[in-house]
């Protein structure tokens, strides 16, 4: 008799992307149309990027979404992926995100990183002096938002003076982002969840997670080391329609990768850009194509990595698109679909 396994936990982490001819409020109602559709399939968490004067993406203020989001889904965590700390004061983001623990107890995530999520202009414009540029405080930044959610282990800083909220009953998961071994190291000695953002196509993966593992102390928090890997994940009913379907977010990385930045072409346009080439010729760990194919994928990203927790971003045009990916890869994954909502 064959025995009935649960399938390893999937996430999804969603940029909010504008494609040509949208409108920023469209583009976030794609978002919300994608965030119900994750929360009614089965998948744990959705994520929201923070990022900042990028013509593609409409998620510049991950807790003002995640207040909507979670407000429009029923049990599904949602968090940010993440908020780049050095953009902001640490007892600020530890308010927002008590806050949101306090309206939705149980379902928020903080997902931290240390990158500025824009250029160097942008960030000057966000920390407003030249010298808050580096991230050399980064560590003391983040020990203080564990001290300001209450752990114990944090003794000085601002939690001596401060409260992130008056009278907490729990607190927000606290998950560290990166894609350097830095950030496994941190992630490790603080006995914190660690992620890694394989969908930047870092080469460096399994080495990053092995040094997070091999770092990890525990914390009143967690136990033993939590991995979550991210991966650019594209599904279709077969694999030609999958790659029609990826091109736009191919061209919107290439986009990026050359500072040339633009909304998201749709597959109609991508179809006949001029760049399509050097887009379909740039190196790419993204896993497209059929069900079957995908999950193999990550499956095999999986046992590479040793994940304890897949989280997928499908970077195309429309809403409609990623909502399909998100059907077909839950059928094909074993994702049990959430029980519907007694009327109140």
């Amino acid at each position: 008799m064959s025995e009935t396994r649960t399938p390893l936990p999937l996430s999804v982490l969603e940029l909010a992307t504008v494609g040509t001819g949208q409108t920023t409020a469209e583009a976030l109602a794609a978002t919300t149309e994608v965030a119900q559709a994750a929360d009614r399939l089965g998948y744990s968490r959705i994520w929201v990027a923070e990022h900042h004067n990028m013509p593609a993406v409409a998620s510049t203020n991950p807790p003002v979404l995640i207040a909507h989001l979670a407000a429009v889904t029923d049990r599904i965590r949602v968090g940010s992926g993440g908020v780049m700390l050095p953009n902001h004061a640490p007892l600020v983001v530890a308010e927002q995100f008590a806050l949101l623990e306090a309206l939705h107890p149980g379902r928020i995530d903080l997902g931290i990183g240390r990158a500025p999520g824009t250029d160097q202009h942008t960030a000057l414009a966000l920390r407003r002096d030249p010298k808050a540029l580096s991230a050399e405080d980064f560590p003391q930044n983040l020990i203080d938002v564990l001290g300001l959610f209450g752990d114990g282990r944090v003794e000085g800083g601002l939690a001596e003076r401060f409260s992130a909220t008056p009278a907490a009953s729990s607190a927000p998961a606290v998950v560290l982002l990166g894609s350097s071994g830095f950030s496994a190291e941190l992630a490790g000695a603080l006995g914190l969840p660690f992620t890694f953002a394989h969908h930047f196509g870092s080469p460096n993966t399994v080495a990053a997670v092995e040094r997070y593992r091999e770092s990890f102390r525990p914390s009143a928090a967690l136990e033993r080391p939590y991995t979550i890997v991210t991966a650019n994940t594209l599904v279709a009913e077969d694999d030609d329609e999958a790659r029609r379907l990826a091109l736009p977010g191919q061209l919107m990385r290439l986009a990026i990768r050359t500072n040339r930045l633009r909304p998201v072409p749709s597959p109609a346009e991508a179809a006949v850009h001029p760049e399509r080439a050097a887009a379909e010729a740039m190196p790419s760990n993204a896993i497209i194509g059929s069900p079957q194919r995908v999950t193999a994928g990550l499956r095999q990203l999986a046992a590479d990595t040793g994940a304890d927790e897949l989280m997928v971003s499908a970077s195309t045009h429309g809403a409609a698109e990623r909502v399909r990916s998100l059907e077909l890869l839950a059928g094909a994954w074993g994702l049990l679909p959430a029980a519907v909502r007694p009327a109140a």
